[in-house]
């Protein structure tokens, strides 16, 4: 393979910004690959978990998620 002089920068997170039914703003998340940022709306600042602590807590019973098909 050929080496490129440029390359594209690839970003270090996703983030998508959650919107209820009417298409008001509720807040951003942002999931980086070693934690989850919550930034509620009108706020500037984000909570922020550690990927393992999101992931022990979303698959506990107390959370009340349920698995999907998908």
């Amino acid at each position: 393979m050929p080496v490129y002089r440029n390359k594209f920068a690839s970003p270090t997170f996703v983030q998508e910004t959650i919107l209820d039914g009417r298409g008001g703003k509720i807040g951003d998340i942002r999931i980086k690959p070693s934690s989850v940022l919550w930034k509620p709306r009108g706020e500037h600042k984000y909570y922020s978990v550690s990927l393992e602590r999101f992931a022990t807590w979303i698959t506990s019973s107390s959370c009340n998620a349920n698995r999907t098909g998908a």
